[in-house]
């Protein structure tokens, strides 16, 4: 997974940026088809914007978080995103039997 985090009217140091890509990386857990991330990390006056984009196989993903500090906004982030994650894997999960219903086992 190729993850690119930059700032917007900022600049982002190495800690930020090495918090950020561990934190994104929780995201692989749930769902290994994640192919790339976009992350731009902004501070307006005291407000301090994380905001994502995931493209991951047949869904692009997008996040924005708010927080008190830039690790905070980045935390509040990642949960966003592991949400959207486990959703979008539990739409393709195949929730049907294999071997068929009851109507199958009875009949024998």
């Amino acid at each position: 997974m190729q993850i690119t985090v930059s700032g917007h009217h900022m600049e982002v140091t190495e800690p930020l940026r090495k918090y950020t890509r561990e934190k994104i990386m929780r995201i692989q857990k749930h769902f290994d088809h994640v192919t790339n991330t976009n992350v731009v990390l902004q501070v307006n006056k005291n407000r301090h914007l994380a905001e994502a984009t995931v493209h991951a196989k047949g869904a692009t993903l997008h996040a924005n978080a708010e927080g008190v500090d830039m690790y905070a906004a980045i935390d509040s982030l990642t949960d966003k995103l592991d949400r959207q994650v486990i959703k979008h894997k539990e739409k393709f999960t195949d929730h049907h039997r294999s071997d068929g219903g009851i109507k199958k086992h009875n009949s024998d």
